[in-house]
Formats: C-alpha cells, structure tokens, sequence
C-alpha cells in the first residue's frame, strides 16, 4: 500500500513537471 502511495505521488510530480514545461515551451513560442 505505501508503494503505490509513493508511485502515485511520484507520477503526479512528473506529470506536473511535464506540465509547466509545456506551458513554458508554449510561452516561449509565443513571444
């Protein structure tokens, strides 16, 4: 139980990092 905890904690965290590196990527593309 307290691995899947982990692994899910873990996914969340590179799913946000993915996120705000597309955001930043798009931004950039922008200007």
């Amino acid at each position: 139980m307290m691995f899947m905890d982990y692994l899910f904690s873990l996914i969340s965290m590179i799913l946000l990092m993915i996120c705000v590196l597309i955001g930043v990527a798009f931004l950039t593309l922008l200007e």
